[in-house]
């Protein structure tokens, strides 16, 4: 099945999107069959579950890390860790940069809804954080993250994507090298590859509920 799930939405969004299946509900079993399946990219929102999954997956998977990263644990997945999706704080930052063991392709998190519940920068603020981060390293900012409201409109979903992509252009002029967008999940990512996602973050509909 999902082998399937995952041919299916390859062939719905196109070579140019990067499909990561998100294992945080599923085992180690089943991560391995989603590798078999020809699934690379994978995508943990835990410390535990990252570094289980980083284990035992061989090593052409690239295991991302989606949720939320607190400083304090930045060294427990560092060398592993090559994507974080959710970078909104200058002290992740300091943390990958002391590390100093390779570069960490980063994409900021911004808060496009607006939504106290969400973690992310107001878009106000991601060109001066961008900027700030220029100084580092070990720290190479590739795009912006987003999460769409949990809601059956369409039209706040669309508005969503629609103002991270804006957002990219407004930005790219200063800064070209932030290109891509990850945002769209398991409910909405035929939206969010609409407006210009690169990366999706697909768990149900690849792994299964």
């Amino acid at each position: 099945m999902i082998k399937e799930n995952y041919e299916q939405i390859k062939n719905e969004v196109g070579e140019d999107v990067n499909i990561i299946a998100v294992t945080k509900y599923h085992t180690v079993e089943e991560t391995l069959k989603a590798y078999e399946a020809g699934v690379r990219h994978f995508g943990e929102n835990r410390i535990e579950g990252f570094i289980e999954k980083r284990t035992a997956l061989p090593a052409d998977a690239e295991v991302h890390f989606i949720g939320t990263m607190q400083s304090r644990k930045v060294k427990e997945v560092i060398g592993d860790l090559h994507y974080l999706h959710s970078l909104e704080r200058e002290s992740v930052a300091k943390k990958i940069e002391q590390a100093g063991m390779h570069v960490v392709n980063c994409f900021i998190q911004v808060n496009i809804s607006d939504e106290t519940s969400k973690h992310g920068l107001k878009p106000e603020e991601v060109e001066g954080f961008i900027e700030k981060l220029k100084a580092y390293k070990y720290v190479k900012v590739i795009g912006l993250m987003t999460m769409a409201p949990n809601t059956e409109d369409i039209s706040i979903i669309e508005n969503t994507f629609k103002g991270l992509k804006k957002l990219r252009e407004n930005i790219a002029e200063n800064y070209p090298e932030v290109k891509e967008l990850s945002m769209g999940m398991s409910n909405d990512y035929p939206i969010a590859v609409r407006n210009g996602a690169t990366y999706i973050r697909i768990g149900s509909k690849i792994m299964g509920s």
